[in-house]
């Protein structure tokens, strides 16, 4: 029988005492590997109130000593990089290399976490009146949050909770309950490279659990990454009870493909993007622009994604892993017979795949679509599987136009030889993030990731120096000092020392 796992408060591994428990299961088997508590009331108490306690002596903890804990934390991490993505992979179903990179993207944030002094300097004028200075110093909020999706269960906290610590805050994680074996071994290492009690909880739990944690007043700041209608919710009710919120949500990613870009590069990069880890992902690429001529491609790109095949994740020969779980794998099968159902053309169909040795696995095979419209449900809704979409239009300004209709603006691309065409594009696209001939652009984590329109709720965006300043508040000092000359007037002497 499967055990439950536990939850971090205080320093502290403890089982729950929670009656209600969610399983957590092998996409691939449906195997369950273990079991989720609910966090009680009395454990998210426990849980915030060490947070807060722990808070007020770890802000003092000098910064080059929390980068040191970074610089510990990152070289336990790269220790047992293939553990963890052992790890990840079994309880995900991503195959070895997606689940190796999901652990290497998260540990190129903390990498960058052991950086956080020079990211943590104010500013300072020297003369702003007569002898008079002013500085600004950079300052932890307090006591922060994090609830993180089922796609990344290494990378996505590993976006969050190592930033904010070296910022000095404390932090309560509340990863997703399909996947929370691997979100609980980063909390084990980070206690291991020398995390004091307290500055890292860990809670388990659905709804219940987060709308405790958004609404609770000793919160300072909420990170989440999910699905718009929860991004809606977490930012709306975050805000709403006075606390900073960064929120990102849903994805509709295009590749603007031009008839001068390299077709062998457009069609190897659209395969990948669009069918990786299984398409779960929010910077996918779910929507292929053919513009002119190189809507010729379309037939090629159909040869080259029937040769993806889905598998478990030890087998080396698989493409992609399956969805995460039967109600995704529902969902995407319900969009691809809607898509058929409104007109689209299914030039490649993987609703009905299978996988050897695996009767019961999350399959879907790869799908591909033509004669799409922006008016169907494919086009409108993020699929979060691997299923691409193709829509075709005569101009580079069409292919625009389609872009900044789209109520998502996480992630574009566009595929081309010509340096005025890609950079009228990237100006003109409203989008955060853009790829010139790089299908996938996410920014190393010494810039932003920066989500646009639907794809993001807040001001501030993760990791990079955007994630330091929502980690952080600015306290201005002005000051001015006399001399030591006696100040003398009207029936008194005074000497200032």
């Amino acid at each position: 029988m499967a055990k439950a796992i536990p939850q971090l408060i205080a320093g502290q591994w403890r089982e729950s005492r929670a009656r209600e428990f969610i399983e957590v299961t092998d996409p691939a088997t449906q195997e369950v590997l273990a079991l989720a508590p609910k966090a009680t009331a009395e454990e998210i108490e426990a849980a915030v109130a060490s947070a807060k306690a722990a808070f007020l002596a770890w802000r003092e903890v000098p910064v080059p000593e929390r980068a040191r804990l970074m610089l510990r934390y990152q070289h336990l991490l790269k220790e047992s990089h293939d553990e963890l993505a052992e790890l990840l992979a079994g309880e995900t179903g991503k195959t070895l290399a997606d689940a190796k990179g999901d652990v290497w993207r998260g540990i190129e944030v903390v990498e960058q976490a052991a950086n956080i002094a020079s990211l943590m300097m104010g500013e300072t004028a020297e003369n702003v009146a007569c002898d008079i200075d002013t500085a600004s110093w950079v300052q932890p909020l307090g006591v922060c949050t994090g609830i993180t999706p089922f796609n990344f269960p290494a990378m996505i906290p590993l976006w969050m909770f190592p930033l904010a610590i070296a910022a000095g805050n404390t932090f309560i994680l509340k990863p997703s309950e399909q996947d929370p074996l691997t979100p609980n071994r980063l909390a084990e290492l980070l206690i291991e490279a020398g995390a004091p009690k307290g500055v890292l909880q860990v809670l388990h739990g659905g709804r219940e659990v987060v709308d405790s944690l958004l609404t609770h007043p000793d919160i300072r700041a909420i990170s989440f990454v999910g699905s718009v209608p929860v991004g809606q919710h977490i930012y709306r009710t975050g805000t709403a009870h006075l606390k900073r919120v960064q929120a990102f949500a849903g994805a509709k990613n295009h590749l603007v493909i031009l008839p001068d870009a390299n077709k062998e590069q457009v069609l190897s990069n659209l395969v990948g993007a669009s069918c990786g880890a299984a398409g779960q992902r929010c910077m996918a690429i779910s929507v292929a622009v053919f513009v002119g001529e190189s809507r010729q491609w379309i037939d090629e790109l159909r040869a080259q994604m029937a040769e993806l095949r889905p598998g478990y994740w030890k087998d080396e020969h698989a493409a992609f892993g399956p969805l995460i779980s039967q109600q995704a794998k529902q969902r995407v099968q319900r969009l691809i017979a809607e898509g058929k159902a409104e007109g689209a053309e299914c030039l490649l169909d993987g609703s009905l795949c299978t996988v050897e040795g695996y009767p019961k696995g999350n399959w879907l095979g790869p799908t591909l679509f033509r004669g799409v419209t922006p008016k169907m449900s494919i086009y409108r809704e993020e699929i979060f599987g691997p299923v691409l979409v193709c829509l075709e239009v005569d101009t580079l300004d069409q292919a625009i136009e389609l872009v900044n209709a789209s109520p998502y603006g996480n992630g574009t691309s566009i595929f081309t030889r010509s340096g005025g065409a890609a950079r009228h594009y990237q100006h003109a696209v409203n989008v955060g993030q853009v790829g010139i001939n790089v299908a996938i652009p996410v920014p190393l984590p010494f810039f932003s990731f920066t989500g646009w329109k639907g794809s993001f709720y807040g001001d501030l965006h993760a990791y990079g120096k955007q994630a330091v300043r929502f980690y952080t508040e600015t306290k201005t000092v002005t000051t001015r000092w006399f001399d030591e000359s006696p100040v003398t007037g009207p029936n008194m002497t005074i000497h200032l020392k």
